[in-house]
């Protein structure tokens, strides 16, 4: 190896190839590599631009990152698009001809556009290419690595042909401030720019800027042509004290002070608390001036604001102003991020009273089994809950309490205002008082605004879930946050524990089973509502039943002074009036009738059956007859086939029936679990036999069949030979002779049992114990995910009923959009918050442009004006301004809007003590457009104009 090591054939030379690109080298192919892909070589010609294509066309931009060595540049391409024509194609560019930047230079048709890139304003091109450092990379400051770019971008332009203007950003961002470079047709355009911290007198005004113009055209022509200068005059107010603004923060201690109502709490605050303009930037233009026309120097001027031909006007909005709505939207989704508990919030007694309570309930429980007399009003678990809720009011100390109790009476109110009168004791009284909160009835309401809780998944307007949400965001803004939201769902659902336990309907909720068309917490509601409803009709019956009208002994065990009765015993008419207190549920008892039908011993079953069989069926006394079914009777009896009372089929929520399915859907697809799951599903079938059993003895299955499901009874026509007289015969269809058919297994093994001894396909008492115990386990932020689409619901009402006092398009266009993204947002089980923050995001901003309106019209009194052609024209005028960027003021200084202006700017200069010949104040910007036309010198093929652009402060 050594002798191999040390061979001078084995030594290798290091070789340095000089034609290596370098990094520089590399950068320049780079860009021109963007600028090809782009295809922004050759010639850029077109068609001059139109007056107001910069303001109304769309402008574009493409985007690509480029590296100089281990730098990152953006290179981005902004453009104004623009239809091409049919014969634009066809027309061959010129060969000399000029490049389309430089004849944008010294095109006048779209000078001063409101809203464009710094660089179109500055020299009114349509097209050009910046080459900019990229994020978190350090700014081009130095002069070297300024000069090395611009030559990258020359070398690039005279490769490629391309005749679109260069800028490199160079300076610190913020100076905006860009160097850049044109070629084409053998004429070069370089764009410079200089930042003066301070504008010399001499220049301040237009004489000394026409003499800094015609220094740097060096023109060799005399005398000069005359110049055409374009001049705008840029005037900003922020002095808005002589119009303070209208808008004043709520105030929320009038809710208790008497002299607003509770209903209040039912309104969402709307509106800026402070002004959303704020400024106002007046432009007074002098479009085509001719060098010698006017006058402008230190000593004298012509340029009187008041008498510019042309006004445009633009005002800037505040960053992010305060608004209620916003808000108040904010801060209740904040609380859905918590995971704190309601005991958590409010915490627990101390170990000595809860041993105490724990003994008092103890206490209670031990009177309900002894033998002495005890009035039962004060036995009932509502009341123990009502003396458990004052007993943890008076453990909580004042300045503990989450919620003031004026507050939380104001609120329980406006939930529940049956409350401030007399129980309703019956179904319909309830349903009667069940209207609207604002008094409109769903016909007078608008069916698009009423019906949005269908999209949004949330809960009618008229509802008590969306008065809920209503209370709970004013709870949790104003009067303690989630501590005062757990205080309030506690006592919520306290209240509805006492319903349940008194049979009182719930306030605010629609008859019928949970519609699942709304939000969870709404179904549970409902379905609370429908056990007190299945309650008091099955109480009602049974105080029918045992009234003297009554014609039937009811078989009932009952516990009277705490022994239990013998069966068998019926009570009287009177024992039971005074068993019973009024409105107190017979359910509130163990053994209540239907348990005792629910709970029979195998005994006693055998002996009912071993009774029916000796009896013969057809004898059998009929039981639970609703009506006759038309002209049909008995197949095997001429008496007619009556229709039974039947039990409805049990409600469920989406939850339950979400767990069902998940329940059938485990037990496969095999024969074994298909013939369970057809039984699991044939519960309300089987009660619909037993109850027609019942009330039609002697029937079959045929005759079932026709009354439940008619296509499966197929009928024949056949003519008897005797009495002539055509017959209608029938048999079951082939479905239901299929071998194993489920109605005919549950057709034998039903019972002749009418629906009010059956069990009951729908418990109302385990149901309601379910919803009440779903309800009480919630934390706050469960309870505010529930309510949060409810809230967004009145959110987007608030914004349509303020929007349409306006008449704003854009508010109304912007509404539609706001309403199908949270249709396709909320109706997900579990959205994302991050896009429910940004849906609030979006009705916050449709809240200040309603903010801004009425901000606009009091300052330019719309709706104050006598002659109605002006009330016109400003109402369009302050329209235009919350659409458009820049609005042209007709008239100018002697129109309507003008005049208006006019006084705005000589209040605040009153307020300034500024004299009132300069009643504008101060020149904050100042921009003059020179085009000098100049023939060709000797030698030169084509010489562009020039563009002297200057911003003084």
């Amino acid at each position: 190896m050594m002798a191999a090591d040390s061979d001078p054939e084995s030594e290798v030379f290091e070789i340095t190839d000089f034609t290596t690109a370098s990094e520089w080298e590399r950068f320049v192919s780079r860009v021109e590599e963007v600028l090809n892909d782009w295809k922004l070589i050759g010639s850029s010609g077109g068609k001059h631009p139109e007056k107001g294509d910069y303001t109304n066309g769309t402008w574009e931009e493409k985007n690509q990152e480029i590296n100089f060595a281990d730098f990152k540049f953006c290179i981005a391409h902004n453009y104004l698009k623009q239809e091409a024509s049919e014969n634009e194609g066809k027309e061959e560019p010129e060969e000399d001809a000029f490049p389309a930047a430089m004849q944008d230079l010294l095109c006048m048709n779209n000078d001063f556009p409101p809203r464009a890139h710094c660089l179109v304003r500055w020299y009114g091109i349509r097209e050009f290419v910046v080459i900019s450092p990229g994020a978190n990379c350090e700014a081009i400051i130095s002069e070297s690595k300024c000069n090395l770019l611009l030559s990258s971008v020359s070398i690039a332009l005279a490769n490629t042909g391309c005749q679109v203007p260069v800028f490199v950003q160079i300076q610190h961002k913020w100076r905006r401030m860009y160097s850049g470079e044109c070629q084409g047709s053998g004429v070069r355009t370089d764009f410079e720019m200089v930042h003066l911290r301070k504008v010399p007198s001499q220049y301040n005004h237009l004489a000394g800027l026409l003499d800094i113009f015609k220094s740097k055209i060096g023109c060799p022509l005399t005398p000069l042509p005359p110049i055409t200068i374009g001049i705008r005059f840029t005037y900003i107010l922020q002095d808005w004290q002589q119009y303070s603004w209208p808008q004043q923060p709520p105030d929320f201690d009038a809710l208790l002070s008497g002299e607003v109502g509770g209903v209040e709490f039912g309104k969402l605050p709307f509106g800026a608390c402070e002004d959303p303009i704020s400024e106002l930037h007046l432009a007074t233009t002098w479009p085509h001036l001719t060098e010698g026309i006017v006058v402008d120097n230190d000593v004298y001027s012509d340029l009187d604001p008041l008498q510019a031909p042309h006004w445009s006007v633009r005002v800037r909005k505040a960053d992010n102003p305060q608004c209620l709505l916003g808000d108040f939207l904010l801060e209740f989704f904040k609380l859905c991020l918590l995971k704190e508990s309601t005991e958590e919030l409010l915490g627990r007694n101390t170990v000595e009273e809860e041993g105490k309570e724990n003994a008092d309930i103890s206490h209670a429980l031990s009177k309900l089994t002894e033998p002495t007399a005890v009035p039962i009003s004060k036995l009932s678990v509502s009341n123990m809950v009502h003396s458990a809720r004052k007993r943890i009011r008076r453990h909580r100390r004042v300045n503990e309490s989450p919620l003031n109790n004026d507050v939380l009476n104001s609120i329980l109110l406006y939930l529940f205002p049956d409350a401030a009168t007399d129980k309703p004791t019956d179904a319909t009284a309830a349903k009667a008082k069940q209207g609207n909160p604002d008094g409109k009835t769903e016909q007078e309401k608008e069916p698009e605004d009423y019906n949005l809780f269908n999209q949004f998944k949330s809960a009618p307007s008229d509802s008590l879930t969306y008065r809920l949400a209503l209370c709970t965001c004013m709870v949790n803004f104003y009067h303690g946050g989630v501590r005062a939201v757990a205080h309030l769902w506690q006592e919520f659902v306290l209240e509805m524990r006492y319903r349940w336990e008194n049979n009182y309907l719930i306030y605010g909720l629609a008859g019928g089973t949970p519609d699942l068309r709304c939000c969870l917490l709404h179904q549970k509601l409902q379905m609370l509502n429908c056990c007190i409803e299945r309650k008091r009709a099955r109480d009602d019956s049974r105080q029918k039943s045992a009234s003297p009208e009554g014609v039937r002994e009811r078989k009932v065990s009952g516990q009277e002074n705490g022994r239990l009765m013998s069966e068998g015993t019926s009570l009287s008419p009177a024992a039971a009036a005074t068993e019973v207190s009024p409105g107190k549920s017979w359910e509130s008892w163990s053994d209540s009738e239907d348990e005792f039908f629910e709970c029979l011993s195998d005994t006693d079953e055998l002996k009912e059956a071993a009774v029916e069989g000796t009896k013969d069926a057809s004898k059998a006394k009929p039981e639970g007859r609703l009506q006759t079914h038309g002209k049909l009777t008995l197949l095997n009896h001429d008496e007619p086939l009556y229709i039974p009372v039947t039990q409805e089929p049990a409600p469920m929520t989406e939850d339950t029936l979400e767990e069902q399915s998940e329940v059938l859907a485990k037990l496969g697809t095999s024969a074994e679990g298909a013939h369970l799951r057809a039984r699991m599903q044939s519960a309300c079938l089987l009660s619909d036999m037993e109850s027609f059993k019942a009330a039609n003895p002697g029937c079959s299955l045929e005759d079932f069949v026709r009354w439940y499901s008619p296509r499966d009874y197929v009928e024949e026509e056949e003519e008897t030979d005797e009495a002539g007289q055509t017959v209608v015969k029938g048999d079951l269809s082939a479905r239901m002779k299929i071998p194993g058919n489920m109605w005919v297994e549950a057709w034998e093994t039903a019972k002749a049992t009418p629906a009010r001894r059956q069990r009951r396909l729908f418990d109302d008492t385990k149901e309601a114990e379910k919803v009440l115990h779903y309800l009480a386990v919630q934390k706050p932020a469960d309870l505010t995910r529930h309510l949060l689409p409810g809230l967004l619901h009145a959110a987007v009402l608030k914004v349509k009923e303020e929007e349409a006092r306006e008449d704003i398009l854009s508010v109304r266009k912007a509404i539609q959009q706001v309403i199908s993204h949270a249709s396709k947002l909320l109706r997900h089980p579990s959205p994302d918050y991050k896009k429910v923050e940004d849906l609030i995001n979006q009705v916050m901003v449709l809240e200040a442009v309603i903010a801004c309106a009425r901000s606009l019209k009091a300052k330019f009194g719309v709706g104050k004006s006598e002659r109605g052609g002006e009330e016109d024209e400003l109402e369009r005028f302050v329209s235009s301004l919350l659409e458009e960027p820049e609005v042209t003021v007709l008239g100018a200084g002697r129109g309507p809007a003008g005049s208006i202006i006019h006084k705005l700017f000589v209040s605040s200069q009153r307020v300034a003590d500024f004299s009132d010949e300069d009643f504008l104040g101060e020149m904050e910007v100042c921009e003059f457009e020179c085009h000098v036309p100049l023939s060709c010198p000797p030698g030169v093929k084509k010489l562009g104009g020039f563009i002297f652009t200057v911003v003084c402060q």
